[in-house]
């Protein structure tokens, strides 16, 4: 028998606190390498300029085994750009054990994994907090973020002044602080955090709008252009990733705006380091208050699969979903 779980009963059964701790562990054991989670394949649908990508991987200290499969469509108007399934496998047999939506995983994993970067990497007085973007990963940023200490105001800007403006009116309809902006640029000069969450070809910020310090989580992701990150911000800032591995592959696998700067000698590859590490506390993160901290995430199997394993944990313990003989 296979649990059946909808995006309804995911969103229900995920607690985000509980899934930033789970992160946590999970991107020490990356890092660590006590974990098997390959780099990313895809099959590319190009009349769209689409792709289906498959992310599996093993985490035996969360006792998950997992494999999403992930549509990614950046011309999506009336559906989200990310769609996805997430399978579940007993790691003891590697029997089926549960198919569940992954599209509310994937915003959540990801604006989590922000969370814990901006949690060892920002200055302890940061309040304000910019997202750039207006999507689902928008929105779940704003909700992740809103929920850390000191954290005052999440400003939403995006290229529409009306899209940024609805989806502040829902966040605080919600009991979030956020509100519009006027522009992306007066939200970014605002701001001790910025979020951007985009699948621009070209940067959406400049580096001279960002104040010393500030520290930058930038989760957009495009194999064409040169990403949403301009490489003199990269350049001036201590560049944290997820996996090395994952985030200085070719695509579909890694950041377009870190391999441009380390073909424009604008970055050593040396000198990247993962979030595990600093997690951990095998590598320095913050070194100053004046200093620029980019935190480029591409996404992991290994956070997928931890949170599914939480999602899964919860509805057998609640008695939720619905089992189906395959």
């Amino acid at each position: 028998m296979v649990l059946i779980l909808s995006a309804a009963e995911v969103s229900a059964l995920l607690d985000l606190d509980e899934l930033v701790e789970a992160l946590r562990a999970a991107m020490i054991d990356l890092s660590a390498g006590r974990m098997s989670a390959p780099a990313r394949v895809a099959a590319q649908v190009p009349e769209h300029g689409a792709m289906l990508a498959a992310m599996p991987a093993y985490l035996p200290s969360a006792g998950a085994l997992a494999s999403k499969l992930v549509s990614l469509f950046p011309g999506n108007r009336e559906q989200p750009t990310h769609q996805a399934l997430i399978c579940c496998f007993d790691p003891a047999t590697g029997t089926p054990a549960a198919v569940m939506d992954g599209g509310y995983i994937t915003a959540a994993r990801t604006a989590g994994g922000s969370a814990l970067a901006t949690r060892l990497l920002a200055r302890p007085d940061a309040a304000d907090v910019t997202v750039v973007g207006t999507g689902v990963q928008a929105a779940a940023h704003a909700r992740a973020l809103a929920r850390l200490p000191g954290v005052r105001t999440v400003r939403i800007a995006g290229r529409d002044p009306a899209r940024a403006a609805a989806l502040a009116s829902s966040l605080a309809a919600a009991g979030i602080p956020a509100e519009p902006a006027a522009s992306i640029e007066a939200a970014v000069r605002l701001a001790g955090v910025v979020c951007t969450t985009t699948h621009a070809a070209g940067p959406v910020l400049r580096r001279e709008w960002l104040r010393p310090g500030t520290h930058l989580n930038s989760v957009g992701y495009n194999t064409s252009g040169d990403g949403e990150l301009d490489t003199a911000t990269i350049q001036d800032a201590l560049v944290v990733v997820e996996s090395r591995a994952a985030a200085l592959a070719p695509p579909p696998a890694g950041a377009v705006e870190l391999r441009l700067a380390i073909e424009r000698q604008a970055l050593d590859a040396g000198q990247v380091i993962e979030i595990g590490q600093v997690a951990a506390g095998t590598a320095a993160g913050r070194t100053g208050g004046g200093q620029l901290t980019v935190y480029k995430s591409v996404g992991v199997a290994a956070q997928d699969a931890v949170a599914a394993a939480l999602v899964l944990a919860a509805a057998e313990r609640e008695g939720v979903g619905t089992l189906v003989s395959l």
